[in-house]
């Protein structure tokens, strides 16, 4: 039995430090990063971005390749079944990490099981965004109408299960009342449509929403974030503006590697990407496009990841929202 345990523990012993030549050499040819979104997205554009910056650091050309469409199971599928070698990484948003657990019964990836998570990437929060002209100044006076008004007051999302439908439902429960939910397509179909008095409101980020707003067609009523953002001071967060006392609404993305990816490596993708997101330029750029730099350590991101599965969770479930 003795000789058993030291053979086991010179064996991880080996191994681990086969771990720490390779993340020490890592990379040595070109790595590819999926992403599930299409070319010229946001994320796609902050994912470019630190590629670049990637590349610059390691001397090796990090490689973007878009695979959207199909709920993001095509890009997970592709990845899932690639190398677990570190030269292949995913790009996932939370809605795809957290919610499709609970929105899809047959789901074609488990997350823990055939993917390592590294770090996220960014974060953004979101705005409600109503007409310019809307009657409701306040969310406050938002939800006093909807409690009035049962069913009467709608509000849009870019598709079925996204964040701002998700979130449009947790506000809903939070704070007791009963909204119309309406789906778009894209995006640019929503907002028009909540300029044009089509809808009521719709959760937009600055990014998304921020032409319209800037032109004064859409005004931006509150924010779901625990406090006021630096880029727009003058905008409540949705607390301060009459809504629950604890919602909040957060949209983040991130990076993920096929499940057996060599530990010192996924620890090096992660301490490497927390850097580059601290360059000036990269801050600068992200500033512009409304995004936060946010960076976990590996076991950071895998609790927050699982506690996001489980909040998202038992709002999908209390709602009975799922898509198959």
């Amino acid at each position: 039995m003795r000789k058993q345990i030291l053979v086991a523990l010179l064996g991880a012993t080996l191994m681990a430090i086969a771990s720490i030549g390779h993340a020490q050499t890592y990379p040595t040819r070109p790595v590819r990063i999926v992403t599930t979104f299409p070319v010229g997205a946001g994320p796609d554009v902050a994912l470019r971005l630190v590629a670049d910056k990637l590349a610059q650091k390691w001397g090796q050309p990090v490689m973007v390749e878009n695979k959207p469409g199909g709920n993001g199971f095509i890009a997970v599928d592709a990845v899932k079944r690639s190398p677990a070698d570190g030269y292949t990484l995913i790009q996932m948003d939370n809605s795809q990490t957290s919610a499709h657990p609970s929105l899809f019964k047959h789901l074609p990836y488990d997350l823990m099981r055939d993917f390592e998570p590294l770090t996220p990437m960014l974060r953004n929060y979101f705005f409600m965004v109503v007409p310019g002209d809307s009657p409701y100044k306040t969310t406050g006076d938002l939800l006093a109408a909807a409690r009035a008004q049962p069913g009467a007051i709608t509000y849009g999302s870019w598709f079925v299960g996204s964040p701002g439908h998700i979130g449009g439902a947790m506000l809903e429960d939070g704070a007791g009342v009963k909204m119309m939910h309406v789906p778009y397509k894209d995006m640019g179909q929503l907002y028009a449509a909540v300029a044009n008095k089509e809808l009521a409101w719709a959760f937009g980020s600055g990014g998304s929403a921020g032409p319209l707003q800037r032109a004064g067609k859409v005004r931006f009523m509150s924010v779901s974030a625990p406090s006021r953002l630096a880029g727009f001071p003058d905008v409540p967060t949705l607390r301060e503006s009459g809504g629950p006392p604890d919602f909040e609404l957060v949209a983040s993305v991130g990076l993920l590697a096929p499940k057996g990816i060599p530990a010192a490596i996924a620890d090096k993708v992660s301490t490497d990407v927390a850097e580059v997101l601290r360059d000036p330029d990269v801050l600068q750029r992200y500033e512009g496009m409304f995004y936060e730099p946010y960076a976990l350590s590996r076991p950071q991101y895998v609790n927050a990841l699982t506690e996001e599965t489980h909040r998202f969770g038992q709002v999908l479930k209390k709602l009975n929202i799922t898509l198959d």
